[in-house]
């Protein structure tokens, strides 16, 4: 299995999942342009994708996907409920390019096992993903307002996560956004913290998690230094050291992790 987050952060997010016969793309939320540049740098063509699976309607996760499936013929897979959300903003999609899951139910993208699950986000349905492959599996949890039971036990397993590092709460709170927007973002339906990042991943560990990529970081109120210092002083104070941390860039792909 490889996996790749090509971009990640409040700016735009898409990641690149190959197993098998598949390959996939978790949300489209750049131009069609840096998308492809991306892929072409893995030396994947866009019209060999089988999939772009859509984690909910905001724009920095569905900018391209409409784009993307009328160009190439590639589906596009989402729920109902975000369907209904997001047509609005990316335009017209085929028939045969229209995949609707049910969230909570597992299902299959060739060789790959697909499993959408319920995430705490301010939107119409939002979910994450788990991806499983013969003994491997990865997950993507971002735009999440907290953990709860149901998330940990969703991502059960990976041997990889994108997980949400979204802010720095300090620099949230002293910042320039409007009260409304600190407080959407310090909701149980906002973004996930640094801290709380790093608390979710001590107990992650326990279970089994060694290997994790932050994602979605603000541009305003996080920078990687921030977010990698706080996320790493977290676990070692909990006596944990061979959790293999990386960082996903705004702007650019962070690189390839292979699961073998």
């Amino acid at each position: 299995m490889l996996f790749s987050p090509l971009y990640s952060g409040s700016s735009g997010n898409c990641t690149f999942i190959e197993a098998g016969n598949a390959r996939l793309l978790v949300d489209a939320g750049l131009t069609g342009t840096r998308i492809t540049s991306a892929l072409q740098a893995l030396r994947v063509a866009p019209e060999t994708l089988n999939a772009i699976l859509i984690t909910h309607e905001h724009t920095d996760h569905i900018r391209a996907a409409g784009v993307l499936s009328r160009r190439y013929n590639i589906p596009i897979y989402a729920n109902a409920a975000c369907f209904a959300a997001m047509e609005p903003m990316i335009g017209g999609v085929s028939p045969q390019c229209t995949r609707v899951f049910e969230t909570g139910r597992d299902f299959y993208i060739g060789d790959v096992n697909v499993t959408p699950f319920l995430i705490p986000h301010d939107a119409a349905e939002p979910v994450g993903y788990t991806f499983r492959y013969q003994k491997y599996s990865a997950g993507v949890l971002t735009d999440i307002g907290h953990m709860d039971e149901h998330l940990y036990d969703a991502v059960d397993r990976c041997d990889i996560l994108l997980l949400e590092a979204n802010h720095d709460i300090d620099m949230l709170k002293a910042g320039r956004y409007p009260y409304p927007l600190k407080q959407r973002i310090l909701s149980r339906h906002g973004h996930l913290s640094n801290d709380d990042s790093g608390l979710a991943l001590c107990r992650l560990y326990a279970r089994g998690l060694r290997s994790c990529v932050l994602g979605h970081l603000s541009a305003e109120n996080n920078n990687e230094t921030v977010a990698m210092a706080t996320v790493a002083n977290t676990l070692h104070a909990q006596g944990i050291h061979d959790l293999r941390l990386a960082m996903a860039h705004r702007d650019r792909p962070c690189g390839v992790f292979h699961l073998e």
